[in-house]
């Protein structure tokens, strides 16, 4: 219709066919920067929604799981002093505060005195919780966070050591060493995992930031009761 009215006030046959095959060709063009453009923007969404269930999991995890390895593992760190400061997250951290402290953490030598840890208390601890990591494992959103998913293979990785020994109270020195430094690396990786964990629920679940900061498993002080 608007062609014809074109043809109607100006009487140019000519005129109307270049532009209309202008149009026509430049018609895949437009289709294709359109579909690219939706394409990444519905990319980025489902991306956005995926890892907001996976910090969901991840939630889980520090709640069946991981805040109590932290404790365990933190009360017979034998140079703890050197980062428990850098540890107790407030409201008042900024971004800039999680990456300074996140870089440190990084830098620290993890290490835990084996000879103070209870091994059958966290042997039978992981076994019971095996089923519960099996199913973390089997979360398909996995593969958009390398770095807990290597926390959870290292957390799988000692459950299986510890319960594939006869008798963890007898073991030999070698053995020891063994499974100090599986305990190492589960250790070094819970604690940058849960600092990430503690800025997420800064910026989008001030209710569980709170409940958070209050059970700080670095805080020999801290308290679910408001105070």
């Amino acid at each position: 219709m608007l062609y014809f009215l074109h043809y109607a006030i100006f009487h140019d046959v000519h005129h109307i066919f270049i532009y209309l095959l202008g149009d026509i060709a430049f018609v895949p063009i437009e289709v294709l920067l359109v579909t690219l453009i939706i394409h990444e923007l519905l990319t980025v969404r489902e991306k956005r929604a995926r890892l907001e269930k996976l910090n969901m999991v991840i939630g889980a995890f520090f709640s069946e799981v991981g805040t109590r390895l932290l404790v365990l593992f933190s009360d017979f760190d034998p140079k703890l002093d050197q980062i428990k400061k850098d540890l107790l997250v407030t409201s008042d951290w900024t971004d800039d505060k999680f990456t300074r402290v996140s870089r440190k953490l990084r830098r620290y030598d993890y290490s835990v005195e084996m000879q103070k840890v209870d091994l059958v208390h966290l042997r039978d601890f992981l076994q019971d919780r095996r089923n519960f990591l099996l199913r973390l494992l089997e979360n398909p959103n996995l593969f958009e966070h390398e770095s807990f998913t290597d926390l959870l293979w290292a957390v799988f990785h000692l459950a299986e050591e510890l319960g594939a020994r006869k008798d963890v109270k007898r073991i030999p020195a070698p053995d020891y060493e063994h499974l100090s430094n599986d305990i190492k690396r589960v250790y070094g990786q819970l604690v940058n995992q849960w600092l990430d964990y503690m800025q997420y629920l800064r910026h989008n679940y001030p209710f569980l930031f709170s409940l958070a900061m209050r059970t700080n498993p670095f805080d020999e002080r801290a308290s679910a009761e408001v105070k």
